[in-house]
């Protein structure tokens, strides 16, 4: 158990290392030299540091420890441990990278800088994420909003975010750097989901049916795939119903869509997403297939 718990911390922060490394090269390399904001806690460091001209690595440190030591309560004492160690790498290597190696930014393009420095802000809270950790004190202060007048997570992130845009169209005197960052910021929310969930290459099927026979046999010998059958009634008539429930690859929905509409023109087929399924599902000829299935 001590040697699970030892590997498990030490995986963590070899990811909590890696990410930190990309946030501060996605900072230093393309977003503070172009005075381009990124979400949260790291766009403030950005835009204090332009306005003060102290070192980015240091404001964030200085602005993040304090709030999160006085948000304990809210956290694990692991994840706040782990949390405050992310920002004091995270403040190291950027001003390593900023003060001591001088980095010269990797682009003044406004566009290639907005997006490859989402990209490279995304990998490393991607990375810090997945190493049960965070990097910064905005999640915190959703959570004590969430707590004090009820404004959900979700939302109070997003005015957090927004504020930090706002801002930083305000002190850099352009409204354009401040558009800049908004897609700074979506680029790496993307890449953070892309991390975090997996790549979205399956979708969940519903298909409710009175008659399920023949699409059944067209699913699984067409399609290559298995799936669940559930019984239940309509609603409305009370008429006996059936829905089949599956998995299925991007590639072959329109094949499972025409298969449908000429086996049960009538029935009703719900395609959505999913954020992440586990455990091991088993095809056709019964044997499993192990593997983490996103969607």
């Amino acid at each position: 158990m001590l040697n699970y718990s030892l590997k498990n911390e030490l995986k963590n922060y070899t990811f909590i290392s890696l990410g930190a490394f990309f946030l501060a090269l996605g900072m230093v390399g393309f977003l503070v030299p172009n005075k381009i904001a990124t979400g949260g806690i790291a766009g403030l460091s950005i835009i204090l540091h332009h306005l003060f001209e102290l070192p980015t690595g240091a404001i964030l440190a200085i602005v993040n420890i304090p709030l999160l030591l006085f948000s304990l309560n809210y956290l694990g004492k692991r994840f706040a441990i782990r949390t405050i160690i992310t920002i004091i790498i995270a403040a190291i290597f950027i001003d390593i990278l900023a003060e001591v190696i001088h980095l010269k930014s990797f682009s003044d393009n406004t566009l290639l800088s907005s997006l490859y420095g989402g990209l490279a802000i995304g990998i490393g809270l991607g990375l810090i994420f997945k190493g049960e950790s965070s990097a910064g004190a905005g999640t915190i202060i959703a959570k004590i909003l969430n707590e004090k007048i009820n404004v959900k997570t979700g939302d109070a992130i997003l005015i957090l975010d927004a504020l930090v845009v706002v801002t930083a169209g305000i002190v850099f005197k352009d409204i354009e750097l401040a558009l800049w960052s908004l897609i700074s910021i979506y680029v790496s929310s993307k890449v953070i989901n892309l991390l975090t969930t997996g790549s979205k290459h399956q979708r969940i099927v519903h298909i409710a049916t009175e008659h399920p026979k023949q699409l059944q046999q067209q699913i699984t010998q067409e399609l290559g795939i298995t799936g669940t059958l559930v019984q239940g009634n309509d609603l409305y008539s009370s008429k006996h119903k059936n829905i089949i429930f599956i998995v299925v690859d991007n590639s072959k929905i329109n094949t499972l869509k025409n298969f449908v509409k000429l086996s049960a023109p009538n029935a009703l087929m719900v395609v959505m997403e999913a954020t992440e399924m586990l455990g091991s599902s088993r095809n056709i000829n019964g044997k499993p297939d192990k593997r983490k299935l996103f969607f």
